[in-house]
C-alpha cells in the first residue's frame, strides 16, 4: 500500500468513525452562532485587523460616504463606480496611479470570519486601485458575504472556470522586518474602508 493509499483510508475510516445513524457530525463546534449575522461576522473581523466598516441600505447612502473622502480619487471599470463617480478617473495606468489618495473599488465576495475582500479580476480592473493609493474604499452587496474561504471560492468559481487573478485582501497593507515591528501601508494601503450596501444589489 503507498503512502497515498494509507492517508486517505485512514480518512475515511475516521469519517465513518464520526456517522451517526447513516449522518456525518462535524467533530468540530459552530464556528459561528447562529444568532450573528454574516454581517455583523464581517464588521467584527474587519475591525480587529484595523479595517473601517460601514453598513449601508441603498445608493444614496453609499454616494454620501463616497463624497467625504478627499483628495483625486481613483475608480476601477466596474460600472457602478462611474455612476457613483462620475468625475473620478477610471483605472488609471501604473504611471498615473502613484498621484492619487483613494482608490475605490467594488468586491466580488468576502469572507466573514476573517473580515477577508475577495476581488476578482475577470469582473474588473480592480489591482491598481485597490494596491497603490493609501486609501482603499471598497463597495460590496451584503448578499455576497459568505462565512468562510471556501463558500467565498464556490461563488467566485463560475461556469468551471476561475479568474488567473483573484485578490484577497485582509485589512489595510501590513509587514513586518527582522526584529517584528509591524508597520502599517508600507507595501499598500495604509486604511482600508469597506462599504457594506444590504439594500438592492448595486455591484451586480
Amino acid at each position: 500500500m503507498s503512502s497515498r493509499e494509507a492517508i486517505l483510508g485512514s480518512i475515511r475510516s475516521h469519517l465513518a468513525a464520526n456517522a451517526v445513524d447513516g449522518q456525518s457530525r462535524s467533530v468540530f463546534p459552530p464556528a459561528v452562532p447562529p444568532t450573528v449575522s454574516v454581517v455583523e461576522l464581517f464588521k467584527e473581523s474587519l475591525e480587529a485587523v484595523d479595517g473601517h466598516c460601514i453598513v449601508v441600505q441603498n445608493e444614496e447612502e453609499v454616494t454620501q460616504i463616497l463624497k467625504n473622502f478627499g483628495g483625486r480619487i481613483a475608480i476601477s471599470d466596474a460600472p457602478v463606480l462611474s455612476r457613483l463617480l462620475p468625475e473620478s478617473e477610471i483605472a488609471p495606468n501604473a504611471s498615473e496611479i502613484f498621484g492619487f489618495d483613494v482608490g475605490v473599488s467594488t468586491a466580488q465576495a468576502a469572507i466573514a470570519e476573517t473580515g477577508t475582500l475577495v476581488l476578482d479580476s475577470a469582473c474588473e480592473r480592480h489591482r491598481l486601485v485597490s494596491l497603490v493609493p493609501p486609501v482603499h474604499v471598497a463597495i460590496i452587496d451584503a448578499a455576497t458575504i459568505f462565512h468562510t474561504l471556501g463558500e467565498a471560492l464556490a461563488f467566485v468559481y463560475r461556469n468551471n472556470d476561475i479568474s488567473p487573478a483573484v485578490t484577497f485582501i485582509t485589512g489595510p497593507s501590513r509587514t513586518a522586518h527582522i526584529e517584528l515591528t509591524l508597520a502599517i501601508g508600507v507595501h499598500g494601503p495604509q486604511e482600508l474602508y469597506v462599504i457594506i450596501n444590504e439594500g438592492p444589489p448595486l455591484t451586480r
